[in-house]
């Protein structure tokens, strides 16, 4: 992408700023965000911040590609306000995505969720049935549903990407997300200090673990090819928790056990493995990834070397 002038929201948390700063390299990027989950510290000084809300009128929408990742991400969060949670999730995409409808605005890449898939040790495709345990899913999965009609009605681009266990480590924009950061950044954060890290239940519970800049390069591709429908972004290769223990023990040169716990998420809405089938998505752009697990170890793990 070169030369355009774009809208991140969400853009100044974890995926949003890489995203931002990434793209700000080659055209005019606009990172809305509203300081919930964000900071415009994870910004660089070419990226325009706007504190906002994706519930306010009169966004800066005048662009020629809406990246839409503003949302409450986890269980937890909905959870604690499902009200709040169907908000900013649902009428916040609605609002982002109608404002920038009426400015002009004919594509948006947006973020839904592989959680829809449940629990699934082989390569979940888009086209699998799905189903909704809790009020998070629900509000990505409504996200899908309003994009078919933006679409449908509307004749705009809207591609919907699924993604898979995004990680990038504590020295990267991840660490302002504490407890809401991917298990590797938690995992090797308290490893580094010389802490044992907490899994739920045995630890074989897997992840397709997929790196930020990977994520990005997916988003990207994907409104470069104004694409419409609903996309994987993700490995096709899942790791255990205790695989991941073990891989961060080698590379931080460390000898830490961890702790299990009880989870304390209910079974039948805990997603316990996950894998993605992306052959849609590289069937429609070529896009597959480029960092293997073992290098993403070796990237979360730099920072304390």
């Amino acid at each position: 992408m070169k030369d355009k002038r774009v809208l991140v929201t969400g853009g100044a948390g974890f995926i949003g700023s890489n995203l931002a700063n990434h793209l700000a390299a080659d055209n005019e990027v606009i990172a809305l965000d509203d300081g919930y989950l964000g900071t415009d510290e994870n910004l660089d000084d070419e990226v325009e911040f706007v504190d906002a809300s994706v519930l306010d009128d009169d966004l800066p929408v005048d662009v020629d590609v809406v990246f839409h990742l503003a949302a409450l991400s986890s269980l937890q969060m909905h959870e604690d306000d499902p009200q709040r949670g169907a908000r900013v999730n649902v009428e916040g995409f609605v609002n982002t995505v109608e404002q920038a409808r009426e400015a002009g605005c004919e594509t948006v890449v947006y973020a839904t969720t592989s959680s829809i898939y449940g629990s699934r040790t082989e390569p979940s495709p888009e086209d699998m049935p799905v189903a909704v345990n809790t009020g998070y899913e629900a509000s990505k999965l409504a996200r899908e549903r309003y994009a078919e009609y933006f679409a449908n009605y509307h004749d705009m681009n809207m591609a919907g990407l699924r993604f898979f266990s995004v990680y990038q480590g504590y020295g990267g924009a991840e660490e302002h997300k504490g407890e809401y950061a991917n298990v590797i950044a938690q995992f090797a954060d308290d490893m580094a200090n010389g802490e044992s890290p907490v899994l739920y239940g045995d630890g074989e519970q897997t992840r397709d673990f997929t790196h930020v800049e990977d994520i990005v390069r997916g988003i990207e591709t994907t409104a470069d090819h104004e694409l419409t429908g609903i996309y994987n972004l993700g490995t096709g290769d899942a790791y255990s928790f205790n695989t991941v223990v073990e891989m961060l023990n080698d590379e931080l040169g460390t000898d830490i056990e961890p702790e299990y716990v009880e989870n304390p998420i209910p079974e039948d809405v805990y997603v316990h493995d996950t894998c993605a089938d992306i052959s849609k998505i590289n069937a429609a752009t070529g896009w597959e990834p480029e960092i293997d697990f073992e290098e993403g170890i070796e990237r979360v793990c730099a920072q304390y070397q």
